[in-house]
């Protein structure tokens, strides 16, 4: 079984996952951007049974963030995903690949699309 863990910046908040992510992707929409301070942000969706975590964590809107050094993180576990931040993995660089990309209307025209991705104007479908 593959664990995988990561954390904030600071390290006060800690999370593993215990299973393969279920798909990776990039999203260009302004929520993304603006919460990342990046124009893409790249997640991980995993089974919520696989997640566990530990610290204090603030959510807005369904994001995480932790309290104490402001890090976002994870998105507050649904029925059945969780949604991870895939640069708070304590692995870099990852052995995961984006699949698909959300939102590429929105993309930088200086931004390629990654070869072999599935590509979505907005959200999937």
């Amino acid at each position: 079984m593959i664990i995988r863990s990561g954390s904030c910046l600071c390290g006060k908040v800690r999370y593993k996952v215990k299973s393969d992510p279920i798909r990776i992707g990039l999203c260009h929409c302004m929520d993304c951007r603006k919460e990342s301070g990046s124009v893409f942000a790249t997640f991980g969706i995993w089974p919520a049974h696989a997640f566990e975590a530990s610290g204090e964590v603030h959510y807005y809107e369904g994001r995480g963030f932790c309290v104490n050094c402001g890090a976002r993180i994870f998105s507050e576990p649904a029925e059945d995903e969780v949604e991870i931040r895939v640069g708070t993995l304590d692995m870099a660089p990852t052995d995961i690949q984006p699949t698909y990309e959300l939102w590429v209307k929105r993309r930088e025209d200086w931004l390629a699309p990654l070869d072999g991705a599935e590509q979505f104007e907005e959200d999937r479908l």
